[in-house]
């Protein structure tokens, strides 16, 4: 992840203000907005955080002399130690953390296990759990195989939960946070005269069994007396591309090249339009180079003069890990990326990324770099407004291959989240019309223009358009790898709601009299929960419950998270989706019926909440009289019941049966599986009216070519949709017709709109 994509900090006291921030903990907060109250005068005495890992999606203002700044190598390591007290103290002493910011792969260490010191090799550096919106630097381990005598001491084969990040035979390998890893070879120092003719980044010619291979210096290292260098390899003995090796200098040949031209065999021979072609180009353009083994693609990060340079050279961000550095040429920083993504070549190699191509018959027209597009005029534009499809326009419009919107290069989350929120509902249209600051206004312009009427009226966005949308969210400064990285699709919705088109909190909830605001609600479930196949009813039910919230009004749009662990671990192996959610019971004020004669409710009682007596799940609200034969029961005599406020001068109805109840309705729901996120979507008022759509669900040639999206009727999602619980448990996935098994088994996201209160926002 990009350094300059966030802000990190440690707080060195505890918060005053909030029991979730103690010291210890980890805070951060967009890069931007962190360089914008800085630079403020005088300085701002708190600022506004984020709390790493946890989940709320709530901000906290916080003292800025009570926490210090991080780099992110920094929070990596630190994140990987569970307890926040620990983490201080580790913070405070420094040296164990610096020591490990020097440990590189095969560097021969002791690792603490059960009391005892055990000798190995690291063979893996990093993360083992996915980043995300909360968590956007997930703790480094180090994974080390042991050696010698203590083989068969470890715990693992270099797999952790099913993934594998290095190999070795069983139980030879731990995983391993900083604090319990030390180096057995403290003489590595800095390089020595006798190195003083390579740096970082070099590129050099090495010789491995008398065959010459070419990398990148990665590090310069001194041990027992010798000197090594640690080269990131273009090859390896396997022919596979990337890795690392370990080369004893007198083998390694300081080469002059560019980054990998030369020894990469760069095909720089013009075409006859070639000045026509990469004349054109610019920061941010999309373009392709021909390596030895084919095409590669990427992102123009950097245009200037190298050292020694004649020609015009450009800086490229790749899509694969096929590069030599994070940016830097010779020691010297000319962009930031994910190492091994950085390539250096000349301007005239680039071309324009070809993949981009018109869904029209010939498929010939090559995607148009930003700065064009962004001349369309789009004075007409802007004032045509596309309502939502129709049930009819779906069934002609909407279905089959080349629908919806296509995929490239990581944009799922974006494709499934636009997708799911614009093609059929309008609950959120306001965002498209409301009046923004005009370094905003050419993002509100692409979202209308460009993506959300194109889909309405032709059924079709073409991944171009998704690309310009991620280059200007990128060159905004959100994030430094909007255009490459896959993102969640709740971090996509933040931005662009939140930071961008500065729309109104969706979800204010109330919680011990404060009102706290969002734009989606994670929900999370305490350890004691006796669910077992869930509606989302239940599930938002028992989460207000364990967090003792409330809605403090009827949102228009409620965006629920799915409870997992993390992007690959499902909490629930089903989950039913509640086509309606009765949110009546889940406000803090409005009135209620009694649960059990329905006249005017006055009291509510928590305690009563998991009583199967009553219901399996729900909240239990009563009024006077039947609380009071309720609480009689000696089981309950020790409940207590917390009078409901009940809006000033409400008059209760004759027919309380008649007590209208607030409920919404579910039209889309996001889904994962294996880092893929497709979308179902609600289209119509019959039971059978489901279509399911996948940005990515069939490609048309290789490396050059491009994906193909679908959308598909799913009617089969209706029928399980009518089947009772007890129906549904005896399903097996493998056994559930068409995509219906993707619904219940993988959502990630469910959204809910209230048709009465869209009206009104």
């Amino acid at each position: 992840m990009a350094s300059t994509e966030n802000v990190y900090f440690i707080l060195t006291k505890k918060s005053e203000r909030s029991s979730f921030t103690k010291a210890g903990s980890i805070v951060f907060m967009p890069y931007y907005k962190y360089m914008s109250e800085i630079k403020k005068s005088p300085p701002p005495l708190k600022l506004r955080m984020c709390l790493i890992n946890y989940y709320s999606g709530m901000d906290y203002d916080l003292e800025a002399n009570d926490m210090e700044q991080l780099c992110v190598e920094e929070v990596g390591l630190l994140q990987a130690l569970p307890d926040d007290a620990e983490r201080l103290r580790c913070f405070k002493e420094r040296h164990d953390l610096q020591a490990a910011i020097q440990l590189v792969i095969g560097s021969e260490v002791t690792v603490e296990e059960a009391g005892k010191k055990l000798r190995g090799i690291i063979r893996y550096i990093g993360p083992i759990t996915e980043a995300s919106f909360t968590c956007p630097v997930p703790g480094s381990f180090f994974g080390i195989e042991l050696q010698g005598a203590d083989r068969g001491k470890g715990r693992c084969d270099g797999t952790y939960r099913n993934e594998r990040y290095f190999k070795c035979d069983k139980n030879c390998g731990i995983f391993a946070p900083f604090n319990r890893v030390s180096s057995l070879l403290p003489s590595v120092q800095e390089p020595s005269l006798q190195t003083e003719g390579l740096q970082l980044g070099d590129r050099v010619t090495y010789f491995v069994d008398d065959k010459c291979r070419h990398g990148m210096v990665l590090a310069l290292l001194e041990m027992d007396g010798r000197c090594f260098v640690q080269i990131s390899t273009d090859k390896d003995e396997s022919g596979k591309t990337g890795g690392e090796v370990r080369i004893p200098l007198e083998d390694v040949i300081k080469g002059e090249l560019t980054a990998g031209l030369e020894n990469m065999d760069v095909d720089t021979t013009p075409e006859a339009d070639t000045d026509d072609l990469y004349m054109g180009l610019s920061l941010n353009s999309m373009v392709e180079v021909t390596l030895g083994l084919g095409n590669t693609y990427g992102i123009v990060r950097w245009i200037g003069k190298l050292p020694d340079r004649s020609e015009t050279m450009v800086g490229l961000e790749l899509e694969d890990d096929k590069g030599v550095s994070d940016g830097t040429f010779k020691g010297q920083r000319y962009f930031d990326c994910p190492m091994k993504r950085a390539l250096f070549v000349k301007l005239s190699s680039c071309r324009p990324d070809s993949r981009f191509q018109s869904t029209s018959s010939n498929h010939k027209e090559k995607m148009q770099p930003e700065d064009t597009v962004d001349q369309t005029d789009h004075t007409t534009a802007e004032l045509q407004t596309v309502p939502p499809m129709s049930t009819e326009q779906v069934k002609l419009l909407l279905t089959g291959q080349m629908k919806g919107i296509q995929g490239h290069c990581n944009s799922c989350y974006m494709d499934a989240a636009l997708f799911s929120l614009f093609s059929c509902s309008s609950v959120l249209d306001s965002m498209l019309f409301k009046s923004t600051t005009p370094q905003d206004a050419p993002i509100q312009r692409t979202l209308l223009n460009d993506i959300v009427n194109p889909l309405r009226s032709n059924g079709f966005v073409e991944g171009r358009h998704i690309m310009k949308l991620r280059q200007q969210l990128q060159k905004h400064g959100y994030s430094q790898s909007f255009t490459t990285d896959e993102k969640d699709p709740e971090e996509f919705l933040s931005v662009i709601m939140h930071h961008i088109l500065a729309l109104d909190p969706l979800l204010k909830l109330s919680a011990a009299g404060k009102v706290q605001e969002s734009y989606c609600y994670q929900i999370f479930l305490d350890q004691n929960h006796r669910l077992v196949l869930p509606t989302v009813q239940q599930l938002l039910e028992h989460s207000f419950h364990s967090a003792g919230l409330k809605l403090a009004e009827v949102p228009s749009c409620l965006i629920l998270q799915m409870p997992r662990f993390g992007k690959k671990f499902k909490m629930f192996d089903k989950i039913i989706p509640s086509l309606e959610l009765d949110v009546t019971d889940l406000l803090s004020e409005g009135p209620q019926q009694c649960m059990l004669c329905g006249t005017l409710a006055r009291v509510e009682c928590v305690d009563c909440f998991k009583d199967p007596l009553f219901s399996l799940t729900g909240f239990k609200v009563f009024c006077k009289k039947c609380s009071e034969q309720v609480h009689s029961h000696p089981q309950r005599r020790t409940h207590k019941p917390a009078s409901l406020e009940i809006p000033k001068g409400y008059v209760g109805r004759k027919n309380p049966h008649t007590m209208i109840r607030d409920k919404m309705e579910l039209f889309a729901v996001l889904c994962i599986e294996t880092s893929h996120y497709v979308s179902f979507v609600k289209y119509g008022p019959n039971t059978e009216d489901w279509i399911f759509f996948d940005s990515m669900a069939d490609r048309q040639g290789e490396m050059d070519g491009y994906n193909i999206p679908e959308v598909q009727p799913c009617p089969e999602v209706g029928e399980y949709l009518e089947m009772s619980p007890s129906e549904l448990a005896n399903q097996a996935p493998r056994d559930m017709k068409g995509v219906a098994k993707r619904l219940f088994c993988d959502a990630y996201m469910y959204l809910y709109q209230s048709t009465t209160m869209c009206l009104y926002r």
